[in-house]
């Protein structure tokens, strides 16, 4: 099959896939593109997690990203430029591929650790957005740093939250994972560990100890890796301004049923003060798609649809343009049967430890 990715192969998109005794390491390699997920990256990471499920030796696997950054998300714009050139069957197939990655870590019988990597200090390093977040948000443990930047920003692209985002989103303290999935809001590491996105926080300096730590460990017990983990970890405090401070406000505006009715209520709040975060709020869900907010807040199932065309500095025109235009019907079309005789649904594997699975790991 033709296409983008497949016409434009990249070497090395994973690392070699480091052994020590007991734990496996997964590494993306696309620094240059911050580690954007590829076609042929899933397929490799997904051809190694079958052999690793089967080894009986291996007791840990560690996801990392290679440079400064975890994992940006997908490369959207590669898929989209496939699409453009006829090959609307391949970004169904990526993204077939990239959620059953998705699902087969977060049901994996052996315990996850993920390692976000940074080598340099920046606040503007440790991305983890969109897909990264897919793959990482799941496992049992999550460690970040102080450079650790999440978001969902997918409606500002005309997409939605999906990789499991219906999941991990709606399981934060109150309607934080609202705020979050609406505004495409970014969260530090403290953010993160403070709301449960994150299980620990450790310093970067303090990374590459933690990893040879766990490359010792010759146990899958989660109480024992971590105790190992917690050994490096840091006690964190949240900055002032961080909008997990105002979970009272944004429980009072994103507990609303509708889009228009949160966005009313932020603005009746803008005039109670403090209110920085939630201008930014505003600002950030009246530039985003609007029928992108209306199918995320419409839980918990998600599709695929790409609503905004990439024009490089140009501000996106949607269509329909306003909130008030999109039609609760027009929504509803998008969790409908697709009816095209091409069409494949998503056939995810069967998991006989699902249900305890699901239990252990949030």
């Amino acid at each position: 099959m033709a296409s983008h990715f497949l016409s434009n192969p990249e070497p090395n998109q994973v690392c070699p896939f480091e052994e020590s005794s007991y734990a496996r390491k997964i590494i993306l390699n696309r620094p240059h593109k911050l580690n954007s997920l590829r076609y042929e990256m899933i397929s490799q990471i997904l051809r190694n997690l079958e052999v690793y499920e089967k080894d009986p030796i291996v007791k840990l696997l560690i996801l990392k990203g290679q440079g400064k950054t975890f994992c940006a998300g997908g490369d959207v714009v590669g898929i989209v430029l496939s699409i453009n050139e006829g090959h609307w069957s391949f970004g169904a197939s990526f993204y077939k591929k990239q959620l059953t990655l998705d699902y087969l870590l977060a049901t994996s019988t052996k315990p996850l650790m993920r390692l976000y990597i940074h080598i340099h200090v920046s606040l503007i390093n440790g991305i983890v957005m969109g897909g990264g977040a897919g793959l990482s948000m799941n496992s049992m443990f999550r460690v970040v740093t102080e450079n650790t930047v999440f978001a969902m920003p997918e409606g500002q692209i005309g997409l939605f939250p999906d990789v499991g985002a219906s999941y991990f989103l709606s399981r934060l303290p109150g309607y934080f994972g609202e705020y979050l999935g609406l505004t495409g809001a970014r969260l530090d590491g403290k953010e993160m560990l403070a709301c449960g996105l994150a299980t620990h926080f450790v310093l970067s300096k303090d990374l590459l100890l933690l990893e040879n730590a766990l490359s010792e460990v010759a146990s899958s017990d989660a109480s024992t890796i971590s105790s190992v983990i917690s050994g490096f970890s840091s006690k964190i405090s949240l900055k002032k301004d961080s909008a997990y401070r105002r979970l009272e406000t944004i429980n009072k505006c994103f507990s609303r049923r509708t889009v228009e009715e949160i966005l009313s209520m932020l603005e009746n709040e803008v005039a109670n003060g403090d209110n920085k975060w939630i201008i930014q709020a505003i600002s950030s869900m009246k530039s985003a798609s609007p029928t992108s907010l209306k199918i995320f807040l419409k839980l918990p199932d998600y599709s695929l649809r790409y609503l905004k065309r990439f024009e490089k500095g140009k501000q996106p025109k949607w269509e329909p343009s306003k909130l008030e235009l999109v039609r609760d019907d027009f929504v509803n079309q998008y969790f409908e049967k697709v009816d095209d005789a091409d069409w494949e649904y998503l056939q995810l594997p069967a998991r006989s430890n699902l249900a305890k699975t699901w239990e252990s790991k949030l």
